[in-house]
């Protein structure tokens, strides 16, 4: 039967998939006792659930190999023995003979009766053994749950999954983005969390907030996921998968829209020249940003090479990455970012410091890299050598205070003094520039800008700190809004700041490549974009729609509202007069 749950839209699209839970412990199961005639019936049910996940395990163990299958088979053996054990299938039948228990309701009284008697061993590994009951039963409860129709499982099996979960860690989703996902469903989280981040970059739709997915969706269900409209529906209907096969034809149009605007110029309605720049740290990235016609890169994140080695990456290592990331834009402009590790970024070598009590406010970014100068100046070293081949910029991450440049530029000095002695080719200028993301660096700008040669926003950071509310707690979206005046103010200050010093601001927080902050961030004054590459296009078609004069007259008006949903409303009223003004002067969107 068709169930519809709603939620919110962390990354829009849709996708038809087959559900996989993630927490399938929180089933809700029926505890109405059976009826004498029921019996049978629901004995032969709990039969097949215990068939269903014995195929499972061997289907399983079939699809593993190499150093994956010597690790897991083991586990995989003993949950088949599990479900083999003659006193938990006679507990199970005695439970539905005689208990009068429903299949779901036997299932977790057995769980939760050998979890208790493990639990209460002395000896640890026995102990520990408590987690394979718990999946085993947690398998057969899910094989037990589906609902699934033939027609459903026929079509199920042509299609990828839809990830059912509390909640999802970005390097969960970014393993499996590889391997047949299709959409998030999450019961938490953030519009604004690392994994809704992760996945508006991968193209993977996703609802966060659907309260009762967990216990509505069961694993094999199909699911059409609406992240459009804000919806799953379990079972769609026929008219349901019509309005899928629709939104892919008018999605495909779309796509060739778009792709014709790859090397179209990035301009407003009114004739501003924008500047569109790509985040990257991968030369897939470095790839799409040069087929969808950025300007350069505006993020290069070093600490990928950090965070996959066990030791540090040498000199030579970073060189040849940072040199191939700069012959790989073929001359366009790139903003190399030092190491910016710490908080939610522990590397493998253990520079970052463990057991800090609040680590996102600990040593991290520049005061990591000031930390260690021998590993900093070797990285500062790779960057010079690389600077040769193309115009490079750097960008140095969470600076709160001058002095940090200063030391910056010292070891930058040094490094440079060394390479002449060693006659390595180097660059004539490095320009170097401090990344706004803490509230102390953006009041008092104007010192840093004594130091900088440009500034870059990170916008994900700065609006953690100025409003005290982390970005992937979902009890404090009302909070954690872009709109939030005070951090219009600070994103104006900062601005206008750079302007009047005749120096480059740009953005690269998540808020560059969202289309519904375009307008805000032309209006308060930016002209400097850094994104996802994947995102580039639909930015550029977005400023074609707008007059960069017509939102600048409003900027005033903006930073004197009260609250976001005032912010909201003006942005909302300023675009939508503008587009009926266009509208009624016959002025078509210019063709690229």
């Amino acid at each position: 039967m068709r169930h519809l749950l709603t939620g919110t839209v962390a990354a829009h699209g849709m996708a038809l998939g087959r559900a996989r839970l993630v927490q399938p412990s929180r089933y809700t199961v029926d505890t109405r006792p059976l009826a004498e005639e029921e019996i049978e019936v629901e004995l032969q049910r709990l039969h097949q659930a215990l068939d269903t996940a014995r195929q499972e395990l061997r289907e399983l163990r079939g699809k593993l190999h190499g150093a994956l299958a010597r690790e897991v088979n083991e586990f995989i053996d003993a949950h088949s023995l599990l479900l083999d054990d003659a006193e938990l299938l006679r507990g199970l039948d005695d439970l539905v003979k005689v208990g009068h228990y429903r299949p779901g309701a036997a299932l977790k009284k057995q769980r939760d009766r050998l979890s208790a008697v493990f639990e209460a061993m002395d000896d640890p590994y026995l102990r520990s053994r408590k987690e394979d009951v718990e999946q085993v039963i947690n398998r057969v409860i899910s094989a037990l749950q589906r609902q699934t129709s033939p027609e459903e499982r026929k079509l199920a099996a042509r299609v990828g999954e839809i990830l059912i979960a509390d909640n999802i860690a970005p390097g969960d989703m970014a393993q499996l983005a590889g391997n047949g996902l299709l959409g998030v469903v999450a019961s938490s989280g953030s519009a604004y969390s690392h994994s809704a981040i992760l996945a508006r970059s991968l193209g993977l739709p996703m609802l966060v907030g659907t309260r009762d997915a967990l216990s509505n969706i069961h694993d094999d269900d199909l699911i059409l996921l609406d992240a459009e409209r804000g919806e799953a529906v379990v079972h769609p209907t026929a008219q349901d998968l019509s309005r899928y096969r629709a939104w892919q034809r008018e999605a495909a149009i779309e796509g060739r829209r778009l792709a014709k605007l790859a090397n179209a110029p990035t301009r407003t309605r009114d004739g501003v020249d924008i500047g569109l720049l790509a985040n990257a740290e991968t030369s897939i990235d470095v790839a799409m940003a040069r087929a969808r016609g950025a300007d350069g890169v505006g993020l290069y994140r070093t600490e990928f090479l950090f965070l996959k080695h066990k030791g540090l990456p040498s000199e030579d290592e970073q060189f040849i990455a940072y040199r191939d990331l700069v012959m790989g834009m073929g001359g366009l402009p790139v903003t190399i970012r030092t190491l910016d590790l710490g908080a939610d970024k522990a590397d493998a070598a253990g520079l970052s410091l463990r057991g800090e009590d609040n680590p996102a406010l600990g040593v991290r970014g520049v005061r990591l890299s000031l930390r260690y100068p021998a590993v900093f100046t070797t990285q500062i070293r790779a960057i010079l050598r690389a600077a040769c081949y193309g115009p490079v910029r750097v960008l140095v991450p969470m600076v709160t205070q001058p002095d940090e440049l200063i030391a910056v530029r010292t070891l930058f000095k040094l490094a440079r003094q060394d390479l002449k002695r060693e006659n390595i080719d180097l660059p004539e200028k490095l320009p170097l520039g401090a990344m706004i993301e803490v509230p102390a660096a953006a009041i008092n700008v104007r010192a840093l800008l004594e130091y900088a040669d440009f500034l870059a926003i990170g916008t994900n950071d700065l609006a953690q700190y100025v409003l005290a509310a982390d970005r992937g707690n979902d009890a404090l979206e009302n909070i954690y809004n872009p709109l939030q005046p005070a951090l219009l103010r600070l994103l104006s200050h900062v601005i206008s700041a750079g302007r009047r010093a005749k120096k480059p601001v740009s953005l690269c927080g998540e808020i560059a490549g969202d289309v519904n902050f375009t307008a805000l961030l032309l209006m308060l004054g930016l002209c400097e974009f850094s994104m996802h590459p994947g995102q580039i296009l639909q930015v550029r078609d977005r400023l074609a729609t707008l007059d960069h004069a017509e939102l600048r007259r409003h900027a005033a008006r903006l930073l004197r509202v009260h609250t976001h949903e005032q912010a909201e409303a003006l942005l909302n009223d300023v675009v939508n007069a503008s587009e009926a003004l266009n509208q009624c002067a016959g002025r078509e969107r210019p063709v690229a």
